[in-house]
C-alpha cells in the first residue's frame, strides 16, 4: 500500500550550483566572486588605485596566505609600477590567468590571491600559500637505533623533497591527483620510470581516479578505497612515515603514494613478508639482521598460538601434558571458577584495554599506565582467583612477542586472528588450531596487492627472492631485484661484472 520513494541525491556541485543560481563554467566577474566569499569572515576584498588610475581589486583568504609575501610580492610592486600589464608589475614567480569562477574558487581556497584589473577586464592568480607545518622530526612509529632519523610531515611538497634528496635522478616521476569532493586532497604517485612495472602504475592510477567520496583526510582512508580485498584484516599497502623506507621500495620496483596533510605514505605492491621487515635489516650485519628477522617470525607465531594452545591442552588434551606440569596446572586451577577459555578471553581483552588506554593517554602517563596497569591487574586477577599464574605468564609473553612485528596494522591483525584461533581451540582443541592455521594460509594465498599475489614468493614460488625473505642475505649476493615485483630492470648493478 505504501511505497517508499527514492530520493535523488544532490552532489556538492549541484548544491553549489543551486545556492548561487549560476551554471558551471561561469565566466569570472567580481560580482559573482563576492557572492561566493559572502559570510566568510577571513575573506578580504581590497581595492587599489595604481599610478595609471587603474582600479585593481584583490581577493584572498587571510588565513590561507602568507601576509608578508603579499606585501612584498604584490602590494608594493603594484604601488610603484606604471605598466598596464599586471604580470609585468608583480614580482611573484608564478602568475596564472583565470577565466572561469570555478577555477578562481579552487585557486582561492588553495592559498592564492586573485587580482582583477577592471579596466582591462583581466584576472590572474598568484600563489601565496602559507606553508604551515611542523619541522622534520624522528619517526615515533618505526624507531631504529642506527640509520636516518628524519620522517615525513603533513606538508606534501616537503615529503617529496625528502624522497628526491635520496633519489636525485630524473627518472623519478610524480603524478598528481585530487580526491574528495569536499576536501580536494592532493595525492601524488611516485615511481622510477624504466624500473617500476607500468602495470602497477596503471592500476594505481585507475583506482585513484575511480574514488568517489567526499572526504579523504588520511592515507589509510585512501588505501581503504584502493585495496583489492576491503574486508580482510591484513593491510595490502605498507604504511610508513620514513623516507628511507619509501626510497628502498622505489628502488626495488614498487611505487609510493603520498597524501597531503598526512605524514604517512603508502608503498605497493607488497606481500605478507614485507610487513616483517625493518629499516635496520639493511643496516645491521647480515647475520644479525637475519637472526632478528627470524625472531620476528617466531614471535608472531608465538603470539598467535601460545594462548590457544594453552586452552586446547587444558580443555581437551590434558593427557598430552607432562605429568609434573599437569600437577602444577591442577593445583593452580583447582580454585578457579572459570573455564580456560573464558579465563583466557577475559585476560586478553583486559590486555587490549590496557594497550589502547596507554596509547590514548599522554606519552609519560601512557608508559606508566602500561607497565603498572599490567602488573596490578595481573596480580589482582591471580589473588582474586580469576586467572592462574601460568596464564598470566603466557599472556605476558604473548603480548611482548606481538610488539616485535614492525608494522602496527599487522600487529592489530595479529590480535584479531588470535581471538579467532582461541575460539576454534576452545571447541575443537588442537584440531581447531590446525584448522585456523589452514584457513589463515588459504586466506593469505587468496589476497592480492595491486593485483599481485600477497603470499609471494612462497606462492607463487620465486626461489631467488628467498635470499631476502626469512633471512637477509649479504648485500653483495642480492644481485637482482625481487622477481615477484616484475621490475623492468632486473639487475641491481649498473655495470655487469
Amino acid at each position: 500500500m505504501f511505497r517508499k520513494r527514492k530520493r535523488k541525491s544532490t552532489g556538492v556541485g549541484d548544491r553549489m550550483k543551486n545556492s548561487t543560481g549560476k551554471a558551471q563554467n561561469t565566466p569570472i566577474t567580481i560580482e559573482v566572486l563576492r557572492e561566493r566569499v559572502d559570510n566568510m569572515e577571513d575573506a578580504e576584498i581590497i581595492e587599489h588605485q595604481t599610478h595609471n588610475n587603474s582600479t585593481i581589486i584583490m581577493v584572498y583568504i587571510r588565513t590561507l596566505i602568507d601576509i608578508a609575501r603579499l606585501n612584498e610580492s604584490v602590494i608594493q610592486p603594484l604601488r610603484s609600477c606604471r605598466n598596464k600589464n599586471l604580470s609585468e608589475c608583480i614580482s611573484a614567480s608564478k602568475i596564472t590567468e583565470i577565466l572561469m569562477v570555478e577555477e578562481a574558487e579552487k585557486q582561492l581556497m588553495r592559498g592564492a590571491i586573485l587580482i582583477f584589473d577592471t579596466d582591462e577586464n583581466q584576472c590572474c592568480s598568484v600563489n601565496l600559500k602559507d606553508s604551515l607545518g611542523r619541522g622534520i622530526e624522528t619517526s615515533e612509529t618505526e624507531t631504529i637505533l642506527y640509520g636516518a632519523k628524519d620522517s615525513f610531515t603533513e606538508n606534501l611538497e616537503q615529503n617529496i623533497t625528502l624522497i628526491r634528496r635520496r633519489l636525485p635522478i630524473t627518472a623519478l616521476k610524480t603524478e598528481k591527483f585530487t580526491v574528495g569532493s569536499l576536501t580536494e586532497t592532493n595525492v601524488v604517485i611516485m615511481y622510477i620510470e624504466g624500473l617500476t612495472n607500468p602495470k602497477f602504475i596503471t592500476i594505481a592510477r585507475e583506482k585513484i581516479q575511480n574514488i568517489n567520496y567526499d572526504q579523504i583526510l588520511d592515507s589509510s582512508q585512501l588505501a581503504a578505497f584502493m585495496e583489492d580485498h576491503k574486508h580482510s584484516v591484513f593491510p595490502q599497502f605498507q604504511q610508513t612515515d620514513r623516507p628511507d623506507v619509501c626510497v628502498y621500495s622505489l628502488g626495488v620496483g614498487k611505487l609510493t603514494i603520498l597524501v597531503d596533510n598526512t605524514p604517512f605514505a603508502l608503498n605497493a605492491p607488497i606481500n605478507f613478508f614485507h610487513l616483517f621487515q625493518s629499516p635496520e635489516d639493511y643496516i645491521n650485519r647480515w647475520i644479525v639482521a637475519s637472526f632478528l628477522r627470524i625472531i620476528r617470525y617466531i614471535s608472531f607465531t608465538l603470539s598467535l598460538l601460545m594462548i590457544p594452545l594453552y586452552v586446547a591442552l587444558t580443555t581437551h588434551h590434558y593427557q598430552m601434558i607432562p605429568l609434573q606440569i599437569l600437577f602444577v596446572l591442577v593445583e593452580t586451577r583447582s580454585q578457579l571458577p572459570l573455564s580456560p577459555f573464558w579465563e583466557s578471553l577475559i585476560m586478553l581483552v583486559t590486555l587490549e584495554v590496557i594497550k589502547e588506554a596507554s596509547l590514548r593517554m599522554p606519552t609519560k602517563s601512557g608508559q606508566t599506565l602500561g607497565v603498572i596497569g599490567g602488573i596490578v591487574v595481573g596480580q589482582a586477577a591471580v589473588e582474586a582467583g580469576f586467572a592462574s599464574q601460568i596464564l598470566i605468564v603466557l599472556v605476558g609473553i604473548s603480548a611482548i612477542a606481538s610488539f616485535l612485528v614492525p608494522n602496527y596494522l599487522m600487529s592489530k591483525a595479529n590480535t584479531l586472528i588470535q581471538f579467532i584461533i582461541l575460539i576454534l581451540a576452545s571447541f575443537l582443541g588442537v584440531i581447531g588450531i590446525f584448522m585456523g592455521i589452514i584457513l589463515l594460509t588459504v586466506h593469505l594465498n587468496a589476497l592480492t596487492s595491486l593485483k599481485q599475489p600477497y603470499f609471494a614468493p612462497v606462492a607463487p614460488f620465486y626461489g631467488k627472492d628467498w635470499l631476502d625473505l626469512f633471512i637477509r642475505g649479504p648485500l653483495h649476493w642480492m644481485k637482482t631485484r625481487s622477481e615477484s615485483l616484475h621490475p623492468l630492470q632486473k639487475w641491481r648493478y649498473s655495470r655487469r661484472r
